[in-house]
């Protein structure tokens, strides 16, 4: 009689002469049977195979959840265990927003496996009509887009994880509607744009920093974070390896995101030289120190603010520091650069990323190319758009001087379109005391700076008041 196979597994014999098995290792959710493959070249290679499998399936794993178990506990338990010792600390602080101050409030009492996809778009209705938990009076009551979509895609990998453990059958947030994507529209500088920028930021002390992103396109945390040993002056290469961003009020400095990150640049021969006559008036190891702290980069929150300035003074259109990036980019490609080259250099993972970053651009660069084959070949006549452009006249632009505020009456800066700052920064006791203000417009803004300096030195006059009774002159 034939020797009878164990339940659970099936056996046989491939063309290519190897044998196969499969084993039923568990159960799906639906009942339906989950199998691990053997493949042997021998029985008796593939019956050693199958026991090491059985084996290795009978050591218990880490304790799953309870059955039961609430949507709340499961985030903070996916987050911890899962997630937390990945991510980069601003990151980090992102998913905590969510999780905490968002996601659990709402529907963490919920039992797990009683998620509705009601619940979950009801959650989001919510989220976009009354969300907001700060700020509301300048930005509004509920959350951005982009904000509810980074909520939805947090809960929705804590729920695939969940379905991944076997506590729910299916993703309940697999068929809510969110907002869809919106890509940020993206502005550049035109040549005369660029040359009025530059002749004011002379003015206004940020030139070489200016110069140097139009010049390599540098992420802003990347060029805060360079110091003098990262340029050799005789090769003019720049090692690009570490970056600069704020975390819990605090600059910290570390490894850019990925690999790719970690890149050398080429520097034109004059952006070099203006960096060597630059370098002797900095008395720092970083290459754009802060003002006020002593041996550190400058924070990058200041060199938006600057840029905003520098960009109203030269007449040009606002947009973010990103956008010389772009800029850099786009000038790059409609000189010739190829795209490989251009990813390089700015520190993308894969030409892709590049071509979907800048299809525009690469779009007109082809056409470009394609006429110049068909005048070659074809001895067509250049078509309108190929008749090059005069060569561009030296900017009789003048910069703004400006008048410098008066001691004492603190600083206004605008943020965007629709919103100012005004802030006032009094010197106490060796620190710094420093307080904010918004507004709408800048009439509005000046005059509630005006109120908070009044009532913050009211404030100061009375504490050092209080020490002076508390500790009378001997």
């Amino acid at each position: 009689m034939a020797k009878r196979r164990k339940r659970g597994s099936s056996i046989h014999l491939r063309k290519d002469g190897r044998w196969e098995g499969r084993y039923v290792v568990g159960r799906d959710g639906r009942g339906f049977p989950i199998t691990k493959n053997v493949l042997a070249k021998s029985k008796a290679e593939y019956a050693a195979k199958l026991e090491q499998l059985r084996e290795t399936l009978e050591i218990p794993t880490s304790e799953p959840p309870k059955p039961g178990i609430s949507l709340g506990s499961w985030l903070d338990r996916w987050y911890q265990t899962y997630k937390k010792a990945s991510l980069r600390p601003n990151t980090q602080m992102s998913y905590e927003r969510r999780i905490y101050q968002h996601i659990i409030p709402a529907l963490g009492n919920l039992p797990l496996d009683e998620l509705t996809t009601g619940d979950v778009q009801q959650f989001y209705t919510c989220l976009k009509q009354d969300g907001r938990l700060l700020r509301r009076e300048l930005y509004g009551e509920g959350l951005s887009d982009q904000t509810v979509r980074g909520i939805h895609t947090t809960l929705h990998a804590a729920l695939d994880k969940a379905v991944e453990e076997k506590l729910i059958f299916r993703n309940p947030a697999d068929s809510c509607k969110f907002p869809p994507a919106k890509s940020r529209e993206m502005k550049v500088l035109a040549p005369e744009e660029i040359q009025r920028l530059l002749i004011q930021a002379k003015e206004d002390g940020c030139y070489e920093l200016l110069l140097l992103e139009l010049a390599t396109g540098l992420r802003r945390g990347e060029i805060l974070a360079l110091q003098w040993d990262d340029l050799n002056f005789r090769t003019g290469a720049l090692r690009v390896e570490r970056q600069v961003h704020r975390v819990k009020e605090e600059l910290v400095v570390s490894p850019p995101k990925t690999k790719a990150g970690n890149r050398t640049v080429l520097l034109p021969t004059p952006v070099l030289n203006v960096l060597k006559a630059y370098k002797k008036t900095v008395h720092s190891r970083w290459m754009f120190p802060s003002p006020v702290k002593v041996d550190s980069p400058m924070d990058p929150a200041a060199v938006r603010k600057r840029l905003q300035t520098v960009l109203e003074r030269a007449e040009c259109k606002r947009l973010r520091f990103h956008d010389l990036r772009h800029t850099f980019a786009t000038v790059s490609l409609e000189h010739g650069m190829d795209i490989k080259t251009l990813s390089t250099i700015i520190g993308h993972g894969s030409s892709t990323t590049t071509l979907n970053t800048y299809t525009h651009i690469t779009d007109a660069v082809r056409q470009s190319a394609a006429d110049k084959i068909d005048l070659g070949i074809g001895k067509a006549k250049p078509k309108a758009h190929e008749q090059t452009s005069p060569k561009l006249a030296p900017s009789t632009f003048q910069a703004y001087k400006g008048q410098r505020r008066k001691p004492g009456t603190g600083c206004v800066s605008q943020i965007n379109e629709h919103l100012w700052e005004g802030r006032y920064s009094p010197r106490i006791n060796g620190g710094r005391m420093a307080r904010n203000v918004y507004a709408k417009t800048e009439v509005e803004c000046e005059e509630k700076l005006a109120a908070l300096i009044q009532a913050m030195k009211a404030e100061i006059a009375m504490e050092k008041e209080r020490l002076n009774r508390a500790n009378p002159a001997s």
